[in-house]
């Protein structure tokens, strides 16, 4: 973690383990108008003349269309088409950065320099350096507006302001991040926080699961095709870009295969916290793969948790989802904020 900013977040009255884990102390752990660390994510930056180039050549989505205006979600894929990392890319002071858990980017960190080669590029460990924050809830547009001369309207748009990068991030209500130097974010949350409150880590990535954005950790990095947990639905795959690693089986997929396992949002009941990888059950699946593994879940405001789990697309239909065993606390469907094409 930055110095300067682990400095600063203390002034605040976070609490920060030995692992840099930062929590707060929240009258309220879902306020209507939060603000939030991102040092949980991890940012890789690849900077050098090539770097769009070479970039094309590894991810599932189209990295022409990353621009200082728009930011994108993609992915990292084994040569079996599975996931290893998702991301999203958006640029910074003319360099691409890829923000994701930190737990995966070490291993993207250490995997991408292995393919750069001959070309003029360089990736590098910014996560000390650039600091991100998030604001969300039906105050941020106005609390932002007071701040900056202007904000990004649509979900993945950017606006450039000096030191900082403002991204609108997907889902409702309306939420934002912002990264740059230690300075101008400390800045910009002492202004936010004089109406907004803290929030912590859980909340903003149940914001993640209400907005159908799935998030690969290191116990389900390489389980899933993007298909599965629906990065075609969210603009994380362009199938028009060209070859990538794992792109024959993402075409494959598409093409020629029928999706038999898909992501879906739902609740449920249960004192043991669902774990990233966990495994669902379903009485009578003849599946031999299981009926499913959950992607994320977080603590919900009503009691429980919830999630997003690649199931099998039967077994939801049929409500018949369950965590622990054939007779263990059984999921509620919920419904995403979009639709599903036919893969």
């Amino acid at each position: 973690m930055n110095s300067q900013w682990k400095r600063f977040l203390e002034s605040q009255s976070a609490l920060i383990s030995a692992e840099n884990e930062v929590s707060f102390v929240c009258d309220d752990p879902f306020p209507a108008c939060a603000l939030f660390d991102l040092s949980h994510l991890g940012l890789i930056r690849v900077s050098g003349e090539d770097a769009q180039s070479f970039l094309q050549g590894q991810f599932t989505n189209d990295t022409r269309e990353v621009t200082e205006r728009h930011s994108q979600l993609s992915a990292y894929c084994s040569p079996k088409g599975r996931m290893l990392a998702n991301f999203r890319i958006f640029l910074h002071q003319g360099d691409y950065f890829l923000q994701m858990p930190r737990d995966t980017y070490e291993t993207i960190l250490k995997r991408l320099p292995m393919f750069v080669l001959m070309s003029k590029v360089k990736v590098t460990d910014a996560s000390d350096e650039i600091v991100s924050i998030g604001v969300a809830g039906e105050c941020a547009e106005s609390l932002l507006q007071q701040q900056l001369t202007s904000i990004p309207g649509k979900p993945g748009e950017v606006v450039q302001h000096g030191e900082v990068t403002l991204i609108r991030i997907p889902g409702e209500p309306a939420r934002f991040q912002i990264s740059g130097t230690a300075d101008a974010v400390s800045a910009l949350w002492s202004q936010l926080s004089k109406e907004a409150q803290p929030g912590n880590r859980d909340f903003w990535s149940l914001l993640d699961i209400r907005a159908g954005i799935p998030t690969i950790y290191r116990e389900t990095a390489d389980a899933f095709v993007p298909q599965m947990t629906n990065m075609q639905q969210i603009d994380g795959v362009s199938f028009t870009k060209g070859c990538y690693t794992g792109q024959e089986v993402v075409a494959r997929m598409k093409y020629l295969g029928k999706l038999k396992r898909r992501m879906y949002l739902a609740s449920v009941e249960t004192e043991a916290r669902p774990m990233p990888g966990d495994e669902l059950f379903a009485p009578g699946s003849d599946s031999g793969q299981g009926a499913g593994r959950v992607v994320d879940a977080r603590p919900s405001p009503g009691g429980g948790f919830e999630l997003l789990a690649v199931a099998e697309i039967k077994s939801f239909e049929e409500n018949n989802l369950h965590l622990q065993g054939d007779n263990g606390p059984k999921l509620t469907p919920g419904s995403l904020p979009y639709g599903f094409d036919e893969t």
